[in-house]
């Protein structure tokens, strides 16, 4: 075990005991048990003294033991604390906004297996011409076209496998080749913004907000998010043009491919269209969108278009991290613990204004340096129990601060570990980290201004 993780691994176990051994007034002991596996947990994710969701699996195991009503504790009537079935929070494995996800996952598995990806990028691409200019627009609309509905790691990874024989066409002094090269992971994250599938962390916050009784539907959310994606992406290009000017007027591509016509291909283009035909149209045939994501887990594996080792080879750590951020939320309000750090912070004393503000920008901060999702996990429970008490005004309140936590967490990229798109784009050797520092803070800056402008003159006329 290296030394960072030697030293979260004290941490964490002084953050779990400590409320252990210290009575805080006003919180019962289900309280003080909850305290004790959240600290933990944001311990461990942090320093990622085991793998990200292997602290959820923890979190979940820690969470029936203690907290559930077959577990080790017995807790009388005076607790204040009705125990809540293990099967809550087991059962978060099986929450809808999982099974949204999954449906997304094997999509963009399936994708990838019959080079769907590659021959969209290829024909999105063709009308941009050989302009370096154009070209990084094309580039950017094609990956956070394709990041809103597969994972914006997996695209990145895609498509810098696109931009390497373009880079290789330019001259090593050439400017641009920076500009392009981060490109590609912004456009990620950035797109990754705009449908519930797109990044994680919009499915904790869905999750978050479905058990508030707030169901958003597909195209609801992109009506919220959609808007502030292709303002932030058309800026974002705009910046890295600015910052890194091209020193070629063109680069001839040579962009080949062909469509696969086999019989499961074509099960594969007819039902990622069908999907995605019903995601953005829910409002019109009410069928949810979880339900709608079982369409190609059940026909491409009854079809046998997605076999037994494709099956094997999805991210299921990205749903048990999920999972488990979802039942930490679970155990916050239910045990109180939530409502006690709300009421420990005199938030009224903020205007509504600076409230939203401050999730904003403790969002993005703690994003640069923790795994979005895992910030998005830690940081809803708060948010959630601080609308829901009345602080930032009932459901509609509850609903943008939903948003903007999800909304934030996405725009964090000023460092390769911010995320892994990140990571992918300074593994090409073209990027250094200074790079990315200006040009990510920028557009993290200008992304908070936005999203807080947003919470005033937008969503409150479309809720």
């Amino acid at each position: 075990m290296d030394k960072t993780k030697l030293i979260g691994l004290v941490l964490g176990i002084i953050g779990f005991c400590i409320p252990l051994l210290i009575s805080f007034p006003g919180l019962s002991l289900p309280g003080h048990l909850a305290l004790s596996i959240f600290l933990l947990a944001a311990v461990f994710w942090m320093f990622e003294t085991i793998p990200i969701y292997s602290t959820s699996i923890l979190v979940i195991l820690l969470e029936v033991l203690l907290l559930s009503a077959e577990g080790l504790i017995s807790f009388g009537s005076g607790s204040g604390y009705d125990p809540v079935p293990f099967s809550q929070f087991v059962g978060t494995l099986a929450n809808p906004i999982i099974i949204l996800f999954l449906g997304g996952f094997v999509l963009a598995d399936a994708a990838v297996k019959y080079n769907f990806d590659k021959n969209m990028t290829r024909i999105l691409l063709k009308p941009f011409g050989t302009s370096p200019a154009m070209i990084m627009f094309g580039l950017m609309a094609v990956t956070a076209f394709l990041s809103a509905f597969m994972s914006n790691t997996a695209t990145t990874a895609m498509m810098v496998t696109v931009i390497i024989p373009i880079l290789a066409k330019m001259e090593m002094t050439d400017p641009a080749r920076i500009s392009i090269a981060l490109s590609i992971p912004f456009a990620a994250n950035i797109g990754g913004v705009a449908t519930p599938i797109g990044t994680p962390p919009n499915a904790v916050v869905i999750a978050a907000l479905n058990q508030q009784g707030l169901n958003i539907e597909f195209g609801s959310w992109m009506l919220y998010a959609l808007p502030l994606a292709l303002i932030m992406l058309a800026f974002a290009w705009f910046l890295l043009l600015k910052l890194h000017p091209p020193a070629l007027k063109s680069i001839p591509l040579e962009m080949k491919g062909e469509w696969k016509t086999s019989k499961n291909a074509w099960i594969l283009y007819i039902v990622f269209g069908v999907t995605v035909l019903l995601w953005v149209t829910e409002s019109l045939h009410g069928i949810k969108s979880s339900i709608v994501a079982l369409i190609p887990v059940a026909v491409l594996t009854l079809t046998q278009a997605f076999e037994k080792d494709d099956i094997r080879n999805l991210p299921w750590e990205v749903l048990w991290l999920i999972a488990g951020g979802i039942s930490l939320g679970i155990a916050m309000k239910e045990t109180g613990l939530a409502d006690w750090i709300v009421g420990s912070i005199s938030w009224e004393q903020m205007s509504y204004l600076v409230l939203l503000s401050v999730f904003a920008i403790v969002s993005l901060m703690m994003s640069n340096f923790l795994s979005n999702t895992v910030t998005a996990s830690l940081l809803i429970p708060l948010g959630i129990t601080l609308a829901t008490s009345g602080v930032v005004g009932g459901p509609a309140g509850t609903l943008i601060i939903g948003l903007i936590i999800a909304l934030s967490t996405s725009f964090a990229m000023v460092l390769p570990i911010s995320t892994p798109p990140n990571a992918i784009a300074v593994s090409t050797g073209v990027v250094e980290t200074k790079d990315m520092i200006v040009s990510g803070s920028i557009i993290g800056i200008v992304a908070i201004v936005l999203v807080i402008l947003m919470t005033n003159f937008y969503w409150p006329h479309i809720l």
